[in-house]
């Protein structure tokens, strides 16, 4: 058994559960423009959204985490049933560690026997064959399987990897071959324009921007070695609300997931209004399971389902597709990127809903 996969796998979660909360972000940057007269009632929102073929009851999901050691499968089974009492969608963590090594499939399968109904999306690395991801669908029963990329944190990781050609080949690969939607997948440091452009060009259709502002790997990796000198490189990649800025052009080609910072209601909201259909989280919610417990957990996830209604009826707004008629304003640093890289902020603030 890999017994230094699964250290790695402990020491992320026991990190990413002691490192400090983002308290400033840049989605404190955007701003709505209050409605006095929304003209909408409570039971007139729909929360429904779509990535691809799928149907996600609430626009919010339990994004990947962890998996690939004992402990990350008590994890990943009570984040399994709080998203079955809930109706919330779950991805798990990368599965290379139980593909490897059979023994600890069961970290993962207890996801879908938690939850034998609720969508649930598989993880691998972009650089894992094709076998990889048919067996990551298959140990799951996968609804989507999300291909994470992670080049900043395999270069802090000691063990990491080194070598990083042919990545969009292989994506495409697994784009054109799989049967269920493959979504791209940041972990931490955000996308570009550029990005996203090379990845619609190769075919892919579902991408998870993954923005700076959420669980950090580089300060996770950088606290496990011996040696700590990546702390420089703390502040390294785009912001979610950056990258969902960056996106604006392509929105037309991608479907686009946000994730990476959200804090609370109100970020899964703005980022709807920059044309997210779906809105992944995942330290907040590990956080409140660590807490709280299952229930806690549980009680969490309603009270995000309840706010989003609030927050959707305060714009006037009845589905998630109608946030992105809604005027928001970019302000400070968002405004300044906005400016330097010709994305056009004036016309995200005025909007007509």
């Amino acid at each position: 058994m890999d017994t230094i996969r699964q250290n790695r796998k402990a020491d992320h979660i026991n990190i990413a559960l002691t490192s400090p909360f983002t308290l400033s972000s840049d989605f404190d940057e955007l701003s709505f423009i209050h409605r006095s007269l929304p003209e909408v009632g409570m039971d007139d929102i729909q929360l429904q959204t779509n990535i691809g073929p799928l149907t996600l009851d609430y626009p919010i999901f339990i994004n990947a985490m962890t998996g690939g050691s004992e402990k990350s499968g008590v994890i990943n089974a009570s984040l399994a049933e709080a998203a079955s009492e809930t109706g919330i969608a779950m991805a798990v963590g990368s599965q290379h560690a139980a593909i490897r090594e059979e023994e600890l499939a069961h970290t993962f399968k207890v996801v879908r026997k938690k939850n034998p109904n609720g969508l649930v999306f598989a993880n691998i690395g972009a650089d894992a064959p094709l076998d990889y991801a048919l067996k990551a669908i298959e140990m799951l029963e996968a609804d989507a399987l999300q291909v994470h990329l992670n080049v900043p944190q395999e270069l802090v990781m000691p063990e990491g990897e080194r070598t990083f050609t042919s990545l969009l080949a292989k994506l495409e690969k697994l784009s054109a071959k799989l049967h269920v939607p493959v979504i791209v997948k940041e972990t931490g440091f955000g996308m570009s324009t550029e990005t996203l452009m090379q990845l619609q060009n190769a075919g892919i259709q579902y991408v998870d921007l993954g923005g700076k502002g959420g669980t950090n790997f580089i300060h996770i990796e950088n606290e496990r070695r011996s040696k700590r000198d990546f702390e420089y490189l703390k502040d390294w990649g785009q912001s979610t609300v950056v990258s969902l800025l960056e996106a604006q052009s392509e929105l037309d080609e991608l479907t686009i997931i946000a994730s990476g910072g959200i804090r609370n209601p109100l970020d899964a909201v703005k980022s709807f209004s920059l044309g997210a259909s779906a809105a992944g989280i995942a330290g907040p919610f590990l956080k409140i399971l660590h807490d709280q417990g299952v229930a806690g957990l549980i009680m969490e996830l309603e009270v995000w389902k309840e706010h989003l209604r609030m927050l959707l009826l305060l714009q006037g707004a009845k589905s998630i597709p109608n946030l992105k008629q809604c005027p928001i304003i970019a302000g400070g640093k968002v405004r300044e990127w906005c400016e330097a890289r010709g994305i056009d902020w004036q016309r995200l603030a005025r909007r007509k809903p």
